[in-house]
């Protein structure tokens, strides 16, 4: 899975600044279904630059956020060490198959838009093997892109729909990537048999943002290093469209972004 991890490497402080935090009723949700408001031990697997681990610090004991990339640890360690209120949660470098956590540790763990960069079949034993009896697991990610502007979103889809075609065309894979379908997440925890209560519900959560924050957020996908190595430009793939649409209707002052989130849930 070397591969799937050095995606991210030079890509923390983008992804950071651009990407959301999700929804805050997602730590109701979870604490209520595992029957304990103020957890132990969350433990956050795929935790990236903290952005889905820190939403726990206030409610849990202690939260461990697990990611195997360098950058992306080094990130989220400046955020805690800004934030004094962030003083019980640390991460460690380790992976989702082999996170080096005592047995029946967690009252919940969560993957945050990280699940399907992980091998399924290992990733729930070890889940389920860190887990408290009746903890609970959560598997969430947004869609792209956020409900914010139909014609922005038009000229988003149009330029994703592009760049995927060059690649095709082109034979063009910087990364060789192995990625597990998102819309399959449900199907492969019910048959793990690792889990005994299963569910996906759907929720929303609503951040501001401009259209530098929308270009930024485009580009902290795959997009980016295939420009920065010049092995395509933003004209072939439509991003230069796509950049003058987004100035167009939304500009530089900030309106709502509605994120939607798939939240895939298991109880051990």
């Amino acid at each position: 899975m070397q591969e799937n991890i050095n995606i991210w490497s030079e890509r923390a402080e983008d992804y950071d600044a651009y990407r959301p935090s999700p929804p805050l009723a997602l730590v109701g949700v979870l604490t209520q279904l595992a029957r304990m408001p103020g957890p132990h031990c969350v433990v956050d697997i795929g935790s990236g630059t903290g952005l889905s681990t820190t939403i726990w610090a206030e409610v849990a004991d202690t939260v461990i956020g697990i990611e195997p990339n360098a950058d992306m640890r080094r990130q989220a360690g400046r955020r805690t060490q800004s934030q004094p209120s962030l003083h019980n949660v640390s991460f460690r470098d380790s992976i989702s198959s082999r996170t080096n956590l005592p047995p029946e540790s967690a009252d919940i763990v969560t993957c945050s838009q990280s699940l399907h960069w992980m091998e399924p079949a290992s990733t729930f034993a070890e889940i389920a093997r860190i887990l408290r009896p009746g903890g609970v697991f959560a598997a969430y990610d947004y869609d792209w892109p956020p409900t914010m502007n139909w014609e922005v979103e038009n000229a988003y889809n149009e330029c994703m729909k592009q760049f995927e075609r060059v690649q095709v065309e082109r034979n063009l894979e910087l990364f060789p990537m192995t990625q597990w379908a998102k819309t399959q997440h449900l199907e492969r925890m019910q048959a793990s048999e690792h889990f005994r209560y299963v569910k996906e519900i759907l929720l929303h959560n609503v951040e501001m943002g401009n259209a530098q924050r929308l270009i930024g957020l485009t580009l902290s996908n795959v997009i980016a290093p295939y420009l920065q190595k010049g092995l395509l430009s933003e004209q072939e793939i439509g991003l230069d469209r796509f950049i003058q649409v987004a100035q167009e209707h939304i500009g530089a002052t900030p309106i709502p972004w509605y994120f939607s989130y798939h939240v895939r849930i298991g109880v051990k």
